[in-house]
């Protein structure tokens, strides 16, 4: 019987003693950790960072020790396990002491079992570099993809493209304790009422409502856009108090529908956009950026790369322009 893959909050916390070890240099515990196997391999990112064996598990705790003092940020953690095997993927950034110099480092780990006790088998961290000045070339599949994918999803589909928008109440726990609940409901029934018909009114569809803010689901990133821009001019224009602003987020990908919810990961990476949105912006996701295409009406900020929460690696977002009219 094949045994099943879980997340493995064990492994977590062994990563967790292992990045706290290699940060404090704690040479005991960096050899007890590392597996007794002659298979143990580890692989850096320098040229020559390449061992395996007892060479590593001698030689590593020195090699721990040559590095500056740094500073540690992590950004993400998992790990799974499936048996007597187990591996973990980090996401952090190394601030060092000696130059002051900010650095994304990713760390992969597997695991085995030995005697019961976890420990590491195989390591490989990397400090990554963008591909223009490490290739000299920019990976087009990417664009080939979201050129087949532009016109994929229908909105009576079960599965396929979407575009996915959160749209939220900024400060919406202070404004609420402030007018009371019934002046705050009030408000917050206007407000999605106005969401609601903006979201229909662009062919889109309002999947569900989550408290003060929105999640809705288009056939175009163009359509998610349009909806975008018309819900900050109204929302701006409104005389009534509380004046409420809110920040949007979008992104464009697979998703599966189920009765009247949407799943998959485009649905957490969208919520996380928006998180990453200022008050009155909308910030949309390299994706969504690419499926809209050259639009004449859609304007663009510049590029930024963004950490988002629970989601590994840095990703480029976009802020799009708009005016109140």
């Amino acid at each position: 019987m094949t045994q099943p893959v879980c997340p493995s909050p064990e492994l977590i916390a062994v990563v967790q003693r292992w990045n706290d070890a290699v940060r404090t240099k704690d040479r005991a515990v960096l050899s007890n950790m590392l597996s007794g196997s002659e298979h143990l391999r580890y692989q850096g990112s320098a040229e020559g960072e390449s061992w395996s064996g007892a060479l590593f598990r001698k030689g590593f705790p020195d090699h721990v020790a040559e590095i500056p003092e740094f500073d540690w940020d992590e950004h993400s953690l998992e790990a799974f396990e499936c048996g007597a095997v187990g591996w973990a993927h980090c996401i952090a950034t190394l601030r060092f002491a000696s130059n002051q110099k900010a650095m994304l480092h990713r760390f992969t780990f597997v695991l085995h079992l030995e005697d019961g006790v976890w420990k590491m088998v195989q390591l490989h961290v990397s400090n990554p570099i963008p591909n223009m000045e490490k290739l000299g070339i920019e990976h087009m599949a990417l664009d080939a993809l979201v050129l087949a994918a532009r016109d994929g999803f229908r909105q009576d589909q079960r599965e396929g493209m979407a575009s996915v928008m959160f749209t939220d109440i900024v400060n919406s726990s202070a404004i609420a304790e402030m007018l009371g609940d019934r002046v705050w409901t009030e408000a917050v029934r206007k407000h999605l009422d106005l969401t609601r018909d903006t979201i229909e009114g662009q062919g889109g569809q309002l999947v569900k409502s989550l408290g003060d803010g929105t999640m809705s689901s288009f056939s175009s990133a163009r359509a998610a856009l349009l909806a975008a821009t018309e819900l900050q001019q109204r929302n701006g224009a409104q005389q009534d108090e509380p004046r409420l602003r809110i920040r949007i987020g979008i992104h464009s990908g697979d998703v599966i529908q189920t009765d009247d919810d949407f799943f998959g990961t485009v649905v957490n990476k969208a919520a996380r956009v928006a998180a990453s949105a200022t008050p009155d912006e909308i910030c949309v996701s390299d994706a969504t950026r690419l499926l809209a295409g050259g639009e004449e009406d859609l304007s663009f900020g510049a590029s930024r790369s963004v950490f988002l929460k629970g989601l590994p690696g840095e990703h480029t977002t976009f802020a799009l322009k708009w005016s109140q009219t």
